[in-house]
């Protein structure tokens, strides 16, 4: 099921604009979502944000530059929410321009210590609930003929990862979703894409490396750039691929934001004499 929460202040129309342009963003109340709403927000975007709960803060962030939005909460896992999604977005705007697959959890656990729960709890999330979303919305996107699909995978959709057979198979699918989707749908004029972050300071991070598994040094170490990622980078990935003009003929691609680390092949002590 999925609740709509609908807060108006004086900086909403009481009807929306023809002329806005709009996007849904998963995974809206932290983190990627978050900073991703709020910039697509800056640039005139009204925005549908849906979240497991009220993404009321990115809302107010959204209201503080005008930005018409409504908040959705509800489980991706649940197709009748995915259904109903689509249709509030039907009913207040009839099209869609942009639909940031973002929602997505991890698990760092060896395979042999993986069940099939958890296996089919990740894949459910952050495959079929992508998969689910496009297919709910695929007629809104084909309404507004020039539309975007960005979908939020991982260096670890690839490469291998260890400890984390769930969640690469789960980011491998969703960049083969991509691909097979641009192809489908680029002559609709409809593209779609993916971003691949590196390893992001969240609050999946924080979680993941609560479990000991990890420390910041063991991340920025590997990495060229010295440094994680931070929502913004990859959100203004995100915004470059839904922008119509300055990614017109971006489809089907996987853009990496990961300061380097799938491009060094070089081995520790070396990558560190370079700092």
């Amino acid at each position: 099921m999925l609740t709509i929460v609908e807060q108006r202040d004086r900086a909403m129309p009481d009807t929306p604009s023809a002329a806005a342009r709009i996007a849904v963003v998963t995974g809206a109340a932290q983190g990627i979502g978050q900073r991703t709403a709020v910039l697509l927000a800056e640039r005139g975007y009204a925005l549908a944000l849906s979240d497991l709960r009220p993404p009321a803060e990115t809302a107010s962030m959204v209201r503080a530059f005008g930005g018409e939005v409504v908040e959705c909460v509800g489980d991706l896992t649940d197709e009748a929410a995915i259904d109903d999604l689509a249709a509030v977005v039907r009913a207040r705007w009839g099209h869609l321009d942009v639909l940031v697959n973002n929602a997505g959890i991890s698990l760092i656990s060896p395979l042999e210590k993986t069940s099939a729960a958890q296996l089919r709890r990740v894949l459910e999330v952050n495959l079929v609930a992508p998969f689910l979303l496009c297919r709910a919305f695929a007629q809104l996107l084909f309404a507004a003929k020039k539309a975007s699909v960005v979908n939020v995978a991982s260096i670890a959709g690839l490469a291998g990862v260890a400890d984390r057979a769930a969640y690469n198979a789960s980011k491998h699918g969703l960049i083969g979703l991509t691909r097979t989707l641009a192809a489908e749908w680029g002559g609709r004029g409809i593209r779609v894409n993916a971003v691949c972050p590196g390893w992001v300071k969240t609050a999946m991070d924080d979680e993941s490396q609560a479990s000991g598994t990890y420390t910041d040094a063991d991340i920025t170490d590997r990495v060229p750039m010295a440094r994680f990622a931070s929502p913004g980078d990859v959100a203004r990935a995100i915004s470059f691929l839904a922008d119509p003009v300055e990614s017109a003929f971006v489809n089907g691609h996987a853009l990496v934001v990961d300061g380097g680390w799938t491009a060094d092949a070089s081995w520790q002590s070396l990558r560190l004499q370079k700092r």
